[in-house]
């Protein structure tokens, strides 16, 4: 017996260590919700090498399935330090989802704020981001008293999402030199479907001043298919920042702001009706409560045979990070008479897409205590959608 218990004393280590590398187990972050096509967590913080899951953006490939990235933080959930982009792949509309791939680990830097989209012409994949020091925090950026500043990056992928370049620089082709911080989307941008601009690949962007020290958002863009980069307008008034653009039924484009207005929790659109060259139109849409956070706002269908088109805006509906709700409009965004709860847990950040047989999915930040225990995915359809709420 004595012997026995020596041999089994000399794997304890082993199995300590091992059990050490095994991913934690899920926690029920989402109830079973009938008439949901699909529910899973692709992205659970505490597992995988990763410490905090954060900031998701999705898109559907040439090959009609889910990629799925976001920031892999990796010692802590701060907004500073050792951030990586991270992705996985769903073959099966988001029931399960293949291994972690790190699609950006610039050593102990900040990789983030990934906003990606696809080319429907020449099916490549573009990914716009940001980098900045990992000592380096977002308020010394702001002052100037940073060993760096914030940085933007574009990668691309032709095979699917499943490889990627190298990330490139384009700082001094879309940021100003009086701006400081910048943050591109985060969710996704989108390609011109009509007009003297189709084509255009278009990203949602914010930047903040270096004198003022106000805060806007604006959009970058590319003619040559994700060659070039340049910039476009901005928002006229500021006080707002994370942002997602649409394409309307007439060409224009409309901007959904986060905004920081003390008067009230609500979003803030813009409209451009020159491809996003400039903007105007500012206003509160009081109709859409926010809790001064990220949004995601997604195009489902074009109008056809006497059918409305359909715009989709999805967020935190609530004064607190909580409530995650989608909501629908036939009319450009103008009013939004279909809206419904999707959980009532903490959330946070999302992103809509668009699925290949017409079903909707979201990708959204949520957690039983919290908003950043992990990154969960649903599908329902715009049916299950009208089963909610109708104003």
């Amino acid at each position: 017996m004595r012997s026995m218990l020596l041999v089994l004393a000399q794997f304890v280590p082993l199995l300590t260590a091992w059990a050490q590398l095994q991913p934690a187990p899920s926690p029920d972050l989402l109830p079973p919700t009938p008439g949901f096509l699909s529910q899973s967590t692709p992205f659970v913080s505490g597992t995988e090498g990763y410490h905090t899951f954060r900031i998701p953006a999705i898109t559907v490939n040439g090959a009609g399935h889910l990629l799925a990235i976001c920031e892999g933080r990796k010692n802590s959930a701060s907004d500073t330090g050792d951030i990586d982009l991270v992705f996985k792949i769903s073959e099966d509309a988001g029931r399960t989802w293949g291994k972690l791939g790190v699609l950006w680990d610039d050593s102990t830097n900040a990789c983030g704020n990934p906003c990606v989209v696809r080319d429907a012409d020449t099916r490549d994949i573009w990914l716009l981001s940001t980098w900045n020091r990992g000592d380096d925090q977002e308020s010394r950026i702001i002052n100037q008293t940073s060993k760096d500043t914030r940085r933007v990056y574009v990668s691309s992928s032709s095979d699917d999402g499943r490889s990627w370049s190298r990330p490139c620089e384009i700082t001094a082709e879309v940021k100003l030199t009086n701006w400081t911080w910048y943050a591109t989307g985060p969710g996704a941008g989108i390609q011109l479907h009509c007009g003297p601009h189709t084509g255009r690949l278009v990203i949602p962007c914010d930047h903040i001043e270096a004198q003022t020290k106000k805060y806007y958002s604006h959009v970058i863009y590319s003619d040559d298919h994700g060659k070039n980069w340049k910039l476009g307008g901005t928002t006229p008034s500021d006080q707002v920042n994370e942002c997602e653009v649409v394409e309307l039924s007439d060409g224009a484009l409309m901007l959904n702001l986060r905004s920081y207005d003390p008067a009230k929790k609500a979003r803030q659109s813009v409209m451009s009706r020159d491809g996003g060259i400039t903007w105007g139109e500012q206003k509160i849409v009081t109709e859409l409560i926010d809790p001064i956070c990220q949004a995601s706002i997604r195009r489902l269908s074009w109008a056809e045979a006497g059918r409305p088109g359909v715009i989709l805006f999805a967020n935190a509906a609530s004064q607190r990070r909580e409530q995650m709700t989608v909501r629908a409009s036939f009319d450009d965004g103008g009013t939004w008479p279909m809206v419904r709860l999707l959980s009532p847990q903490p959330a946070a950040y999302s992103c809509l897409v668009a699925m290949p047989d017409g079903s909707i999915g979201l990708l959204y930040e949520s957690g039983p205590k919290n908003p950043y225990q992990a990154i969960v995915f649903v599908s329902f359809t715009l049916d299950w959608l009208k089963g909610g709420i109708s104003r």
